[in-house]
């Protein structure tokens, strides 16, 4: 059933596209005093090594490529200084989530080959953020960013799970497989090829049966 699910993972209303970073992620977060940003860097960097994936404290192109923005409310993003440029049309984006309720939203950037180039992260700390701890937060931020997911990727089911004895949150097996696999030298940074799916299945099953 794995590869269903994984066709399901990287496909939207136009079908399967499935994208990568293609550099190291140097992140940059907004928001939040110093403890709580070590926090967060410490699950951004948990998530990023079960990839091949690297964490920089600056981007040659950009300065940083992950850009976290952290808010009480959404209209007090209108404020940020040069926020509109990185966000398209940002002031009609801010009313939409704000009627919707909504407590996060990305949006990526790519280089002309598909791969994920920029990812900028907007949160409302509402009740429902606050409920989690800083570890698990920023890891499922992180593990949705670090991939194009489908929009209902994880709807039915949490990729992290939380441990009984620590309470240290953790990414399940079948998604730390998946992320190995996405991020397999040999595969491309971007395909809209379902047969791409094949292969990520095959490299999550001898992931799984190689920890048994």
């Amino acid at each position: 059933m794995s590869y269903e699910k994984i066709v399901n993972f990287f496909s939207n209303e136009q079908g399967y596209r499935f994208s990568r970073w293609n550099k190291p992620i140097a992140p940059v977060v907004f928001g939040v005093d110093d403890n709580t940003l070590e926090a967060i860097k410490m699950g951004f960097t948990e998530v990023i090594s079960l990839t091949s994936l690297s964490m920089s404290d600056v981007d040659v192109d950009l300065g940083a490529n992950f850009m976290v923005f952290f808010c009480a409310d959404w209209l007090e993003l209108k404020s940020v200084p040069d926020l509109n440029k990185l966000v398209p049309k940002l002031a009609d984006l801010l009313v939409i989530l704000d009627k919707k309720n909504a407590n996060q939203y990305r949006v990526f950037s790519f280089d002309k080959n598909g791969a994920i180039t920029l990812c900028i992260l907007i949160l409302k700390y509402d009740r429902e953020l606050a409920s989690v701890s800083v570890q698990t937060l920023s890891m499922s931020q992180m593990l949705k960013s670090i991939l194009l997911w489908s929009p209902n990727a994880f709807v039915s089911e949490s990729p992290l799970e939380v441990g009984e004895k620590n309470n240290f949150c953790r990414v399940k097996l079948f998604y730390k497989a998946l992320l190995r696999a996405s991020y397999d030298i040999n595969l491309p940074d971007y395909s809209r090829d379902e047969s791409h799916a094949l292969r990520l299945d095959a490299r999550v099953r001898k992931y799984i049966i190689g920890k048994k």
